[in-house]
């Protein structure tokens, strides 16, 4: 595919953000390149050149959404700077502002109204998303198990049933072009591990969760649960210092809080691919990790924050808490801060 030409119509609409949207504030190019840079003040020739509608320049897309943050709320100007505030700043109507003035931009940078998420792959590339193979021991009481039964499913072979399809569905409708399959860690052949490749479920079971965590740069490890009174947990440097985070449970054994691990990098087994680890103590988490970018009513939050956090990092992982009500375990919210048990890599 041929690279997308800079338009006009957006250096025109970034002119006009800055000196129409607040006519009062007279913003400037400096102070416009000081708020976007985040520290690092970017160059005044940069902002100026996506601005130039006779020779425009295609802002990268996180650019855009610290326009659409910026330009969301006026309290972007309090304190007598112009300032991007951080996404947990925004109310839920400064939320929708934002939603909406970076769909406006993502359309005149490209003809489409969303970034490219985490979930959406290149066109022709083949995701293989793998699960555990449902232990022999608990297959035994269900009769639907069984090959040889009339009333045989597959699906109830797989570990974490749940996260899968939710996954699944999700992927396909996002990547209509690509090749999507699913199959247990020991159904896969030589060719899938060269996929972009979506690991459900944790070292226990999945035995390609385990072969690919030992492989990457990672300094996360997960303590599997050896005896089913066991609940394990995610040992984690910080610090210079081991730390395992932990699920909740009551003095009945019932689950309070799992605890949910996303990771993305490069695959070991193909560095023009990517791998993806949703995983959680209990199915739970699993579910949790993978709902964290699927929920249409977080995903948008925890895919902003993740660009903000990461930038354009090829690698990262988050762990994070997910609350069980009722038996049902809830989204995280990545936004906030007390939801967020570690983060790798760390904060510059």
């Amino acid at each position: 595919m041929s690279p997308i030409a800079p338009r006009p119509a957006l250096a025109r609409r970034l002119r006009a953000l800055r000196e129409t949207h607040w006519p009062e504030a007279g913003i400037t190019q400096a102070q416009l390149a000081d708020a976007l840079g985040v520290g690092k003040p970017l160059s005044i020739s940069l902002i100026s050149s996506w601005e130039n509608a006779d020779k425009p320049v295609r802002p990268p897309a996180r650019r855009l959404e610290a326009y659409a943050t910026l330009f969301a709320t006026r309290r972007s100007l309090d304190g007598g700077r112009v300032r991007v505030l951080s996404l947990e700043e925004l109310t839920d109507e400064e939320r929708v502002r934002r939603k909406e003035l970076l769909a406006e931009l993502l359309w005149l940078r490209d003809g489409t109204e969303t970034v490219a998420d985490l979930w959406t792959f290149p066109e022709d590339q083949d995701v293989t998303i793998v699960c555990a193979p449902f232990p022999e021991k608990f297959r035994k009481s269900l009769p639907y198990t069984d090959p040889d039964s009339a009333d045989f499913v597959s699906l109830y072979t797989y570990a974490d049933p749940d996260a899968l399809i939710e996954l699944f569905g999700h992927i396909r409708a996002r990547n209509p072009g690509n090749k999507v399959t699913f199959h247990t860690a020991d159904e896969l052949s030589t060719d899938h591990y060269t996929t972009h490749l979506i690991l459900l479920g944790g070292v226990d079971w999945n035995s390609v969760t385990r072969d690919v965590i030992e492989r990457v740069e990672l300094p996360v490890a997960q303590v599997g649960r050896q005896a089913d009174a066991e609940h394990g947990g995610f040992l984690v440097e910080e610090n210079g210092r081991e730390k395992l985070i932990e699920p909740q449970l009551d003095e009945n054994g019932h689950l309070l809080e799992d605890v949910a691990h996303f990771y993305r990098g490069v695959s070991p087994f193909n560095r023009k691919r990517t791998v993806t680890v949703c995983n959680g103590m209990y199915g739970r988490g699993t579910l949790g990790a993978v709902r964290a970018l699927t929920d249409e009513r977080f995903r948008d939050r925890n895919e902003a924050y993740v660009r903000e956090r990461f930038g354009d990092d090829e690698l990262f992982s988050v762990i994070s808490r997910v609350l069980v009500v009722d038996g049902n375990g809830l989204t995280p919210d990545w936004s906030i801060d007390e939801n967020r048990l570690h983060e790798w890599p760390e904060a510059g």
